[in-house]
C-alpha cells in the first residue's frame, strides 16, 4: 500500500534542495534557461511559490511512503487554490526515485493523490509536464489526465 505523509522541517528542507537542483536541470533540458544561471532562477521560483516553506497556505508537501516495504520511495508538492471557479490544484513537483521506478509507484502516488485531493473539497487537479517526460506523461495519461494545450518550439 502506499501512502502520502507531510514532511517535516528536515525532510523538507532536503525536498527542496533537490527539487531545486532538479527543476533547474529540467529548464536547461527543456532550451528554456541558459545552465549559468538556472539554479538562481530555480531559486526565485521557490520563492515565489514557496514563501513560507512548510506553513504556505494551501501547500501539501508529501514524501511517497510504501507502507509494505517501509520506505520512502519518492516525494509530491501539491498546491491547492481556491477560485471563482472552485478549489482547484496544481501539482508542482513529483519525483518517484530511480530505484523504484517501473513499479507501478507513479500511478498509485498519482490515486492516492486524487483521494487526498478530493478529501480536500478539491474539483480538478493540473499539472505542467515537459515535453521530454515521455514517462511521465505515459503516467499521466493512463490514470486519466488529458491534455489541454500544447506549447512548441523549434531550434535553429
Amino acid at each position: 500500500m502506499l501512502e502520502l505523509i507531510p514532511m517535516n522541517t528536515e525532510q523538507f528542507m532536503k525536498f527542496r534542495e533537490q527539487s531545486m537542483h532538479d527543476f533547474a536541470a529540467e529548464k536547461v533540458a527543456a532550451g528554456e534557461w541558459a545552465e549559468s544561471d538556472a539554479l538562481q532562477k530555480s531559486i526565485q521560483s521557490f520563492a515565489t511559490y514557496l514563501p513560507k516553506g512548510l506553513e504556505t497556505e494551501g501547500a501539501f508537501i508529501y514524501n511517497v511512503h510504501d507502507t509494505e516495504s517501509h520506505a520512502d520511495v519518492g516525494y509530491l508538492w501539491v498546491q491547492v487554490n481556491d477560485t471563482p471557479r472552485g478549489k482547484f490544484a496544481f501539482i508542482y513537483d513529483i519525483l518517484i526515485g530511480d530505484q523504484h521506478q517501473n513499479k507501478g509507484y507513479g500511478t498509485k502516488t498519482m490515486l492516492a493523490l486524487e483521494q487526498a485531493m478530493k478529501e480536500q473539497g478539491v474539483q480538478r487537479i493540473d499539472l505542467h509536464v515537459f515535453g521530454h517526460n515521455d514517462r511521465a506523461l505515459h503516467v499521466y495519461k493512463k490514470v486519466g489526465y488529458e491534455i489541454t494545450d500544447y506549447h512548441m518550439s523549434k531550434t535553429l
